[in-house]
């Protein structure tokens, strides 16, 4: 089982507990942990004081600037089977194997749009793990590379499109309900999964 993670970005100051203000710079740090990864978002001014003794820390993997941006009002969480970053989120949430190929490649994809940036590389249990983090909302998302061969390409991306094009099924043929619990719309027009690999730099 790949240990799946997906982290949002804290709305308050981990140093000094002040609510961040909507565009406020902030420092974002990473670290590993053992079962998985620990964030921490600070303010500049815990940054200019504290933040040289919390980057000496055992387990930094990766430190960025960033803007803290307000989070909208809170929506209905219902699932569009077209809508790649849901169907990510989803997959990251159900954190099944299975879908651990699908997963590399929806975020490959996010990447290209993007929505999603490679911060950082590290390796767990022999594998290599991305970070991306969402560029709107700040999201950490770590994704395992399932070292896919060329000729395993194709089927993931039929896949994806697939899931993409009628969403899970629960059982062969049956969608998956939406948060909201209605059913989702017919789509009779096929999503293409992209030719895509995640950028190689960070």
């Amino acid at each position: 089982m790949f240990d799946w993670a997906l982290q949002s970005r804290s709305r308050v100051c981990a140093v000094t507990g002040r609510s961040f203000v909507d565009l406020e710079p902030c420092h974002t740090l990473l670290f590993e942990k053992k079962h998985g990864y620990d964030r921490l978002d600070l303010c500049k001014e815990a940054w200019e004081k504290d933040g040289p003794e919390i980057v000496s820390r055992p387990g930094l993997i990766s430190h960025w600037r960033g803007e803290y941006h307000a989070p909208p009002p809170a929506q209905p969480e219902a699932i569009r089977k077209d809508d790649a970053e849901g169907l990510l989120r989803h997959l990251v949430g159900l954190r099944e194997e299975r879908y651990a190929s699908a997963c590399f490649i929806l975020a490959a994809m996010l990447e290209r749009k993007r929505m999603l940036k490679v911060r950082s590389q590290v390796h767990e249990n022999g594998r290599r793990v991305w970070v991306y983090e969402h560029t709107k909302t700040g999201d950490v998302i770590a994704i395992p590379d399932p070292a896919l061969r060329l000729d395993q390409l194709e089927n993931v991306q039929r896949e994806v499109a697939d899931l993409l094009s009628n969403g899970l099924t629960a059982s062969p043929g049956v969608p998956v309900s939406a948060a909201d619990g209605s059913q989702p719309a017919a789509n009779p027009a096929p999503a293409a999964a992209e030719n895509v690999q995640p950028s190689p730099s960070v």
